[in-house]
C-alpha cells in the first residue's frame, strides 16, 4: 500500500505511523507549577538527542499542564518508567485538573528534586533533573502552526536506585524499561502487551 500523509486516507482502522516509528522510549515528566501543584506525565514521543551537554526532548500534543508548568517555571525532570510501574505510568495518563496530582492518583511518591523544584517518581529506578533549554513549535515545510510543542531540557543530575546496579551498570533485565509501540501496544525488551489508557 501507499499514501500521502498530507490527505492521511491510509484506509486502515488506525494511522500506522506510531506503529512504523516504535518502540518509542517513554518520557516520564514530573513538573511543579508556579503555584505548587505536581504533575506527572507519560510522553512516547521522547528521547536523549544528544550526550554532551545531556539533552533530552519530548513533544506535547497541544499545551498540556506539562508544558505550561515548564514554560512557567523552566525545570522538569524525567523517571525511567519501567514494567514494574506499568499500571502506574498508565493511569498517571488520565486527564485529570491541574491542580489533581498525578502521583496521588497513581499512587507514587513525589520526591523533591535536588537542583531543581520539580518531582520526579520516588520508586523509579532512575530519573534525570532537567533544565529547560527551550519550548518550540516543530519545524514543518510549510510553515503551517502547528498544536505540538517540543520541549528541549538539558539534564543537570541524575538519580539511579542502588539495586538498578550490577557489577556498575544499569541491570536492564532488573529495569527492563517501558517503550510505546503503536496503538495500544507497550514493550520492554520482552513480549509486547497491551494497554488501554484510562478514559
Amino acid at each position: 500500500m501507499f499514501y500521502e500523509t498530507g490527505e492521511n486516507r491510509h484506509g486502515l482502522p488506525h494511522d500506522p505511523f506510531k506503529a512504523i516509528v516504535s518502540p518509542r522510549p517513554i518520557g516520564w515528566i514530573g513538573s511543579r507549577s508556579a503555584d505548587g501543584h505536581d504533575n506527572l506525565g507519560p510522553y512516547s514521543f521522547f528521547n536523549a538527542v544528544a550526550d554532551q551537554p545531556k539533552v533530552v526532548m519530548f513533544s506535547s500534543s497541544g499545551i498540556k499542564d506539562s508544558v505550561r508548568n515548564i514554560a512557567e517555571t523552566g525545570v522538569f525532570t524525567v523517571s525511567l518508567a519501567s514494567r514494574d510501574l506499568a499500571e502506574q505510568m498508565n493511569i498517571s495518563s488520565a486527564p485529570l485538573a491541574a491542580e489533581v496530582s498525578e502521583f496521588d492518583a497513581a499512587g507514587l511518591t513525589a520526591v523533591n528534586s535536588r537542583l531543581v523544584n520539580a518531582p520526579f517518581v520516588g520508586e523509579a529506578y532512575a530519573a534525570l533533573e532537567c533544565r529547560m533549554t527551550t519550548i518550540m513549535d516543530p519545524p514543518t515545510l510549510d510553515d503551517a502552526a502547528s498544536p505540538n510543542k517540543l520541549v528541549f531540557g538539558q539534564v543537570v543530575a541524575i538519580h539511579i536506585r542502588d539495586e538498578a546496579l550490577k557489577d556498575g551498570i544499569l541491570d536492564m533485565q532488573k529495569v527492563r524499561p517501558l517503550a510505546r509501540m503503536g496503538y495500544m501496544d507497550y514493550c520492554d525488551g520482552g513480549e509486547p502487551f497491551m494497554m488501554k489508557r484510562p478514559a
